[in-house]
This record gives C-alpha cells, sequence and structure tokens, in this order.
C-alpha cells in the first residue's frame, strides 16, 4: 500500500487505474476497503483512483492531540497526484468539501454524498451522540445500532441484521465521530468552485436527507441527486452510485 508523509504522520491510500484521478474518502468509522474496495473497479478503467485511509482508519495512525477536519483535508489533499476528481462520503464528504474549499487548483469535479453543514439540528446530534456513547460504552448495542441507522429498513430484512452488524469499533471511530458533532463548513463552501453533484438518500436515519439537501442549497450551481436508500447508499445502491459519478465526471462541458 502507498504512503504519502504529511505533518502527522505517514498517510496510507491505495491507487488503481488510470487516467485522471479520482480521489474518494471514506465516511465515519470505514476505510478506503470497506467503503470503496467494490466501486473502484467500475471506475478505475477510466481514471486513476486513490482512496486514502486518514487518522484512525485503514493502516493510517491517529496522531494523538486534536482530530479536525483541516488535519483530515490536509491528509486527504497529500495523497492527490495533480487535478483530480474528489469523492466524500458521510464525514468524508465533510473532509472532501474543505480540500475543495481550501485547494481549489487540486479539485477538477467535486461530488458529495450523505453529507451535511452543520450538526447543530437536535435530532442529528441525538443520533451521533448516541452512536458515540455505545463505541465508547456497549460494543453489543454499538454492533446491532449500526444497521438500524446506518441502512434502510428493506436492506436490513433482506440481508439480514447479523451479516451486517459491525464488530468492535474501528481504532478511531470514537473520536471521527466525536468529530462529525462538531463539524461546521458553512463558512467553507462559498470557497468552493468546482463543479459540484450532491447526492443525498431518502432513507437515511443517521444523517437525514434534508441536510443533503440543505448543503446542495448552500452550493448555488450545484446538482443534486436522490437515492432511495439509507445512509450506507455505497452498499445499498453500489450501481447507481456508480453511474452518478461516471456521468459527472466526465461530463464534457464548454467551460
Amino acid at each position: 500500500m502507498p504512503t504519502v508523509i504529511h505533518s502527522s504522520g505517514q498517510v496510507h491510500y491505495r491507487r488503481e487505474g488510470s487516467g485522471p484521478g479520482l480521489v474518494m474518502v471514506h465516511g465515519t468509522g470505514g476505510d478506503a476497503v470497506t467503503n470503496y474496495a467494490h466501486l473502484v473497479p467500475g471506475l478505475a478503467d477510466i481514471r486513476t483512483v486513490i482512496t486514502p485511509d486518514y487518522a484512525g482508519s485503514g493502516q493510517t495512525a491517529d496522531p494523538g492531540g486534536d482530530l479536525t477536519l483541516d488535519l483530515l483535508a490536509g491528509q486527504v489533499a497529500a495523497t492527490f497526484e495533480g487535478p483530480s476528481d474528489l469523492v466524500g462520503f458521510s464525514l468524508g464528504a465533510a473532509v472532501a468539501a474543505a480540500v475543495a474549499a481550501e485547494h481549489p487548483e487540486l479539485v477538477r469535479r467535486l461530488v458529495l454524498i450523505a453529507g451535511w453543514t452543520h450538526a447543530e439540528d437536535s435530532r442529528l446530534s441525538l443520533g451521533l451522540r448516541t452512536w458515540a456513547r455505545l463505541a465508547a460504552t456497549d460494543p453489543e448495542s454499538f454492533a446491532a445500532y449500526g444497521p438500524l441507522v446506518a441502512f434502510s429498513p428493506g436492506y436490513v430484512s433482506a440481508a439480514g441484521a447479523e451479516a451486517i452488524m459491525a464488530g468492535e469499533p474501528p481504532h478511531g471511530t470514537l473520536r471521527q465521530i466525536e468529530l462529525d458533532l462538531r463539524v461546521d463548513i458553512r463558512d467553507l463552501l462559498p470557497k468552493i468552485t468546482a463543479p459540484t453533484l450532491v447526492i443525498g438518500n431518502t432513507r437515511d436515519y443517521l444523517i437525514p436527507v434534508e441536510h443533503a439537501r440543505a448543503l446542495h442549497a448552500a452550493l448555488p450551481g450545484s446538482e443534486y441527486a436522490e437515492l432511495d436508500s439509507g445512509h450506507v447508499v455505497l452498499h445499498e445502491r453500489p450501481a447507481e452510485v456508480t453511474t452518478l459519478i461516471r456521468e459527472f465526471i466526465t461530463r464534457v462541458t464548454n467551460e
């Protein structure tokens, strides 16, 4: 697995395919493999796909100290090999937005999936705080809570709850959830100049779809799509997500 040096330490990432770059940023408690390994083959024929693990995920260590959006965005930006398209899911959407805002020269097109602008909404905060408390104190309940908020009811019933229950929380999960609660990208959004697609999920019980709609509304000129899915749309609707990404990043414009 390739690595790149950042001020916080080594950042591990995966690289597959050829052509222009496509950087894909995972969400809380995920990593390059769990979020994107099954999607990469559908994109690697047209892009060099780079999937980094940020602090506390995969093989990238948590450096300690404050875990901030700036830190994660810096780690992700360090993996770019040149101007690239950028996809972010969940917390990765906030990280991707920060990269696009602070490093506009790096980002050609931006796709934000299941994102939010801030966590002041009491429903969103309650869900995240409950998730954090279970991660810290009750692994069995944490494993059960995941499917209830991460997937749509129909998907859980069809797959079987036991098959998709999480095990022990990945090592960086709790600190990443705590960062979820502090995310506020409202001041960053006006700095984003890359053409942007926002994707919301109508059955999302972790980050309700209203937050994706608000993110789209806060990005004038952005495009918007909704999928009939729970939060982890990358696994519920992988073909539809891949199609949306491919069509958006390969679109020919007169820009």
